[in-house]
């Protein structure tokens, strides 16, 4: 494991270098067909305030009743992160006002929530890893959504999302680089995809990051680590509610600049949340930074702190799926893959599932190609991912069975996969279809040779004093075979006959 602490990542500044600290808190939706507590519905595309009960709506009188379900999910959550699992946690109000927040308070869990310290270990691009420490994972009501582009004089409220079920993942400042924030929410999303706990759409805001920045100096990092002492950082700044990869890159590289620009020129970083802008590239002050004693969190009146029983905790321990890092290190034994085409395939869970499919008795290494390459391409060019993949797995176990069968050439399996891919049929019948079996016969490739041969007899000579020309001979056979000769079989008949 690649130490943590190691500087990776330096800021050039008029004064000297500097290093970016940064830690995550991400807002994950739980994936429910109810709210935390109450019976309304969650759901994408519903009309405005058509999901809302009477507890959403902040009605006198209505009592909250917690989602078994909802509980459920964030135990799986801890579990999937490693993390330790609260037997006893407890609901707290935390008190603000906002339009869309009709009770006037969110109910969260600050003092006691329900899944401890955890790890989730983070690969790089280049293949090393490192591990970003899970704080706390905590269940809070979400807010609804207020409109402003439907009037120039008023704003709408819509409550549809008010008291959906919300996982707070609060990460410490482990992570160095925008690449390594990247890294790891995209890791943490795979993970909660795995598990089923939260679908991971961030362009619905179904997953979303708060990201906390701060600059130091080279060394002081260290000394945090070693200390626990946080006087070491400097003052950070939240860049609220990010639901993109590229954007929390950007915000990242500005929001470090901002604040090395005024510690630069004398000033000091005032502790405070921000928004990122993505049409101007920046972020903007939103407001000061809160405490806990600014909300008056107190324990809700409304609802007992939540005891779980180890054997019920046990249970969904024993139901988890395998998870990406296991799948992984199974990938590479059991299928002999590399790290990194590993790494590819269990990023996603659908993609994962259709190498295994297609891998079946087949050239492990072969399939993993075809799907990372060939199928993730069309996939992207049309806008689909795995999930959505019209090409049964099937299809791709065939086409790597006809190349290890030297019924095609790798070459010619790329125009098979065209006309597979545009809904000719199987690959098998494509290859009957338009004639694209491979020329294995010796008698026709000899046939061809000695034609190439006998018009091009100085280069013929030549080759014997620079073999690497073969190549252009095997170039001319497969040309006048139409691609369909055994490059083996190619190879062999040029070589005998240029004696080389």
């Amino acid at each position: 494991m690649t130490d943590v602490a190691a500087p990776r990542y330096v800021i050039k500044g008029r004064t000297g270098p500097w290093e970016l600290v940064l830690g995550l808190e991400v807002h994950a939706q739980v994936a429910s067909k109810a709210k935390l507590f109450s019976g309304a519905a969650v759901g994408f595309g519903a009309g405005p305030n058509e999901q809302v009960s009477l507890v959403d709506a902040g009605f006198p009188g209505m009592l909250p009743t917690l989602n078994r379900f909802c509980v459920e999910q964030a135990v799986r959550s801890g579990l999937g992160l490693r993390a330790q699992i609260n037997r006893r946690s407890q609901f707290d109000r935390k008190n603000y006002f906002y339009p869309d927040l009709p009770t006037g308070y969110q109910i969260s869990q600050l003092y006691h929530p329900i899944v401890g310290e955890g790890v989730v270990e983070v690969e790089r691009d280049d293949g090393s890893f490192f591990e970003v420490r899970i704080e706390r994972l905590h269940l809070e009501q979400d807010a609804g959504k207020l409109i402003h582009d439907l009037s120039p004089s008023e704003s709408y409220v819509d409550l549809n999302r008010a008291g959906t079920a919300l996982m707070e993942i609060v990460s410490r400042p482990d992570m160095r680089t925008p690449d390594e924030a990247v890294a790891y929410l995209k890791k943490l999303r795979t993970i909660l995809i795995y598990l089923g706990t939260c679908d991971g759409d961030m362009e619905k805001g179904n997953l979303r990051a708060d990201v906390n920045v701060s600059v130091c100096r080279p060394g002081q990092y260290e000394k945090y680590r070693a200390s626990g002492d946080f006087s070491h950082l400097g003052t950070r700044c939240e860049i609220k509610n990010v639901n993109s990869f590229r954007f929390i890159s950007q915000a990242i590289q500005y929001e470090a600049r901002r604040q090395i620009e005024i510690l630069e020129d004398g000033g000091k970083i005032d502790q405070e949340t921000r928004l990122f802008d993505p049409n101007k590239g920046e972020t903007r002050s939103m407001r000061s930074k809160e405490e806990a004693h600014d909300y008056r969190y107190f324990p809700d009146p409304d609802l007992l702190p939540l005891e779980l029983e180890e054997a019920w905790i046990e249970g969904i321990r024993a139901s988890l799926p395998e998870l990406p890092d296991d799948k992984r290190r199974r990938f590479m034994s059991q299928y002999g893959l590399s790290q990194y085409d590993a790494g590819v395939l269990i990023s996603e869970q659908a993609k994962a599932d259709y190498f295994e499919a297609a891998a079946n008795g087949r050239d492990a290494k072969l399939v993993a190609n075809w799907v990372t390459n060939e199928v993730s391409a069309r996939l992207t060019a049309d806008g689909r991912d795995f999930a959505d993949n019209p090409l049964p797995a099937a299809h791709v176990a065939q086409l790597v069975e006809l190349i290890e069968t030297n019924v095609i050439s790798s070459r010619i399996a790329k125009e098979v996969f065209d006309h597979v891919w545009n809904g000719e049929g199987s690959p098998a019948e494509v290859v009957e279809k338009h004639g694209l079996k491979q020329v294995t016969d010796t008698g026709a490739i000899e046939k061809a040779v000695d034609e190439i041969i006998a018009a091009n007899p100085d280069k013929a000579e030549a080759v014997k004093e620079k073999p690497q020309a073969l190549g252009w001979f095997v170039g001319q056979v497969m040309k006048a075979t139409g691609g369909k000769a055994n490059p083996a079989a190619v190879n062999d008949i040029l070589k005998a006959k240029l004696g080389l």
